[in-house]
């Protein structure tokens, strides 16, 4: 006779999420320690040499500057960080860069409908994997990575047990993890997008299966279901990018796109088979064309109702990627307004804090009915084994370095210890390292409606236990970002994020 376990174990949780840190005295990162001291430095040559007045104009200057670096809100963000956004913002609108207009009568030289922003240089190309299935490859010269982006049908968690929602995790974990020693991959994004369902595709089917022989009643109550079901619906979209490096190795030959697709074609059903066993249901790669779709209706969500029902009458609208953006765009402070709608978009400054359940960000995930459109995007960049190693112990280092340099440290500091030892522990027993962050769009068809969805973005985000932050002054990036086109964010900054972190 089989033994029955009949203890009563708790719901799984997950957390220990930690952002590395850098040792460093009064706050400061090893950047930041390393500038105090050769200010120190510099403070006692000046009045050796020029004097005592001068020393002390010198002291005030960078009390002040040290100043604008300790002070901090409640994101993270100090007044340097905030005065420098503010300055580009200046700079950018004062260059017009934050308007575009394309097309025939727009100011590009081209007269297409180009993607504006960062995603203008991208090049699209499509190739078949080895199980004939077409597959878009887009190519970004700027940062030099291609980019391939898969549709997933997610099963959602809906009548399923908990025992299979924590598999599913677990499988999520183990793939996230697996994608630090495929070679040549640069990061990952999921994107989960809500938005209102048109009702052509029920309509489509519905007319398909309907037998004329039918009774009247049965075909009316048919046609009651396509006219009314629709009214309040959502559709739910989700889709997964990866992005490599053109380059195979260090020093290597940056490979064309021919050579990529070849190469891809081989490991792309891998990705897609291990992929469905995370819960993320049947998954398979977008065409060019499918890809063209999705991106031409982000910029102009009026354009979904015209391509549901050119599929609906038996037709495929003829898109091209110098056709996908918006033909009017204009980037304000807290804001990007572009084609027939628009849309704000908030960054994750911190994740959520203690342990979670695996359920946490359902309600940021379903439609809102403040929100027309709403666009979740979580951003991974795998590290690898040998660095994950040198980050981990270093973060331990700099945790134990904080809470030694007091008499009496604080609660935090011993909690960051053990979080951070935890993680050591994690690595060195095989665990993968993934840098990871989250970006949320939502998109209003009328500006009036704005206000509803900040507040309901803001809501939404609370039960998540998120801390986020609208993305002041690159509304345009923040939203290109938050496509399902692989665009790596770090690679675009000019100030490196390992160095303002050590600030």
């Amino acid at each position: 006779m089989a033994a029955v376990d009949t203890t009563n174990r708790g719901p799984r949780t997950y957390g220990n999420w930690r952002k590395p840190t850098s040792p460093g005295i009064l706050g400061l990162g090893s950047v930041g320690t390393g500038l105090l001291l050769a200010s120190l430095v510099v403070l006692v040559i000046t009045v050796m040499v020029a004097g005592l007045l001068q020393a002390v104009i010198l002291a005030a200057v960078l009390g002040i500057v040290l100043l604008a670096v300790l002070t901090k809100d409640a994101h993270g963000k100090n007044v340097l960080s905030r005065g420098g956004a503010r300055m580009a913002w200046w700079s950018a609108k004062s260059r017009g860069t934050n308007i575009y207009r394309s097309g025939p009568l727009g100011r590009s030289l081209w007269g297409t409908y180009q993607l504006p922003g960062l995603a203008a240089p991208t090049r699209l190309s499509e190739h078949t994997d080895s199980y004939g299935r077409p597959f878009a490859l887009l190519y970004t010269p700027a940062t030099g990575s291609y980019s391939i982006v898969i549709g997933t049908e997610p099963d959602g968690a809906a009548l399923v047990d908990q025992e299979q929602i924590d598999v599913w995790v677990a499988d999520w974990g183990h793939w996230l993890a697996n994608l630090g020693d495929e070679p040549g991959i640069e990061a990952a994004s999921v994107t989960i997008e809500t938005a209102p369902d048109t009702g052509t595709r029920l309509r489509r089917e519905v007319l398909m299966n309907l037998d004329a022989d039918a009774p009247a009643f049965a075909q009316g109550m048919l046609q009651e279901v396509v006219d009314r079901y629709p009214a309040g619906s959502s559709t739910v979209k989700a889709f997964v990018a990866i992005t490599f490096s053109a380059v195979n190795r260090q020093g290597g030959k940056r490979r064309q796109p021919d050579e990529m697709g070849r190469e891809l074609a081989a490991r792309l059903p891998g990705l897609t088979a291990s992929l469905q066993a995370t819960g993320a249901g049947a998954a398979r790669p977008l065409s060019a064309q499918e890809l063209c779709e999705a991106i031409r209706i982000a910029y102009d969500p009026a354009a979904a109702q015209l391509i549901d029902e050119a599929h609906a009458a038996g037709e495929t609208p003829e898109l091209s990627w110098t056709d996908v953006g918006p033909s009017a765009a204009q980037a304000s402070w807290g804001g990007y307004r572009h084609d027939s709608a628009y849309s704000c978009t908030w960054a994750m400054t911190q994740a959520p804090r203690g342990n979670v359940q695996s359920g946490v960000l359902a309600r940021l995930l379903a439609p809102h009915r403040d929100i027309a459109r709403k666009r979740v995007t979580l951003l991974y960049r795998p590290v690898d084994a040998a660095k994950a190693a040198a980050i981990v112990e270093a973060d331990l280092r700099a945790a134990e370095f904080r809470m030694t340099a007091s008499n009496k440290p604080a609660a935090r500091d011993s909690l960051a210890v053990r979080a951070a030892a935890a993680t050591a522990a994690e690595e060195a027993s095989g665990a993968g390292l993934v840098q990871f962050g989250m970006l949320v769009t939502a998109t209003v068809a009328d500006l009036d409606r704005a206000p509803d969805a900040r507040a309901a973005i803001d809501n939404l985000a609370a039960t998540a236990r998120l801390r986020v932050r609208p993305v002041y002054g690159s509304q345009d990036s923040a939203f290109a970002a938050a496509l399902p086109l692989g665009l790596v964010l770090p690679k675009h900054i000019k100030v490196p994020a390992e160095l303002r972190d050590k600030l």
